[in-house]
Formats: structure tokens, sequence, C-alpha cells
């Protein structure tokens, strides 16, 4: 059986559209373990651009879980900045506020696990209202998804053909970097014997891109 100092849960969501949407990672495990040892490494070392905090309800009232934020977009302007650190750390905190609220993190456990949030707010956003409401949705689905741990690998078999983000949707048809049929290398076709070939009209399966020499 696992020891449970050493489960770690992780969840993503994404809520909303267009610059204000929220794409929330989540990584959730007792203190005592590794996500502990994550939790304070990533607190003491912060780079140019990416400072983590400890994410707050009000000032001097951390959330519980205690909630480290890590902004995965580069701090760009005061603007961005504010954004951040306020309607993004608000919606964090809130989120996860709700999530023991409904019982999805139990709140007698809330004293012995940490929380990393990896958040991204679009240096384009200027919404305040829907950054914050998206983040407090995105986090509370992203930590339903990791204690659930979602999605089955059922759902991400079915969805493998045609990956969507918001940014690119791949087109139909035969998934990139698959190979056509072949015998093991190093063996030769007996005399005689025609090249197999696809049904007639049917393309034949080619593992370089298109319009790749």
């Amino acid at each position: 059986m696992q020891n449970e100092a050493s489960r770690i849960l992780i969840g993503e969501s994404f809520i909303g559209e267009g610059a204000e949407a929220a794409h929330v990672n989540t990584v959730l495990g007792h203190r005592d373990g590794p996500v502990g040892v994550a939790w304070a490494t990533a607190l003491a070392t912060p780079r140019a651009g990416h400072t983590p905090f400890v994410a707050v309800v009000r000032p001097s009232l951390p959330v519980k879980p205690m909630t480290l934020f890590v902004n995965k977009a580069s701090i760009a302007s005061d603007a961005h900045g504010v954004l951040t650190w306020g309607a993004a750390q608000a919606g964090v905190a809130g989120g996860v506020a709700d999530a023991v609220a409904d019982s999805i993190i139990s709140a007698a456990d809330a004293d012995e696990l940490l929380l990393i949030a990896a958040v991204w707010v679009n240096p384009a956003a200027r919404d305040a209202e829907l950054v914050y409401r998206n983040n407090r949705t995105a986090t509370r689905e992203a930590l339903r998804a990791g204690v659930a741990g979602a999605p089955a690998v059922a759902d991400v078999l079915a969805a493998r053909e045609f990956p969507v983000n918001p940014y690119y949707t791949a087109a139909p048809g035969t998934p990139p970097g698959t190979p056509a049929a072949s015998a093991e290398p190093g063996t030769p076709a007996e005399p005689g014997t025609p090249a197999a070939s696809a049904e007639p009209g049917t393309p034949i399966a080619s593992s370089t891109p298109p319009g790749t020499r």
C-alpha cells in the first residue's frame, strides 16, 4: 500500500475564453512527503519574473491547505503584475477554500497538506473580474480532478487522434508520425512478390509531415 505521505495528487483545469481564460495545474500532497520538499524549495528559489508566494484569502490569512502560487507567465508589466497578485491570487485562494467547503479536500486534513498551484495569467488580460472568476473555478476543478484521478486513461486514448487546445486544433487524418506498415529492417522481399499497397483511393500513411521535403 502506498505511503500516504508520498501520495501526490495532480490536477489540471482550463476555464474561460480569450485573454482572461485561466489554466491552473495543481500538485497536492502531504507536507512530510515530496510535495512538501518541492513546496519549500520553490518558495526559497525565486527567479526573475517568477516569484512563488503563499496565497492568501485576506492579508495575514493564508488559505488552507497552504498554497504556493507559482506564476507560469513572466510578469510583463505593472498591470499584468496587479492581475497576477490581485485577481488571480484571490481566485486561487477562493478556489482552494471552495474545494475544502465542498469536501473535495477534507477539512480535517487541510493542516497536513500543501498545495502548489501553477497559474497562467495572460499578459493581454484586462478584465480583473473574469480573471478572478475563471481562476477560482479552475482551481477548484483542478483539485477535483486530482483527487478523482481524472482523466481516465480511456478518455485520453479516445481523444488521442485529434488533440485540441485553445491555440491549436489538429486536422483530421492519420496522426503525424504513424509509419507505413513494413517488414522488419533488413528483411528482403521474396523474389517476384509485389510491394504491399493500400486499397485504391486510400492514401498511404507517412511519417513525413505535410509540406516537408
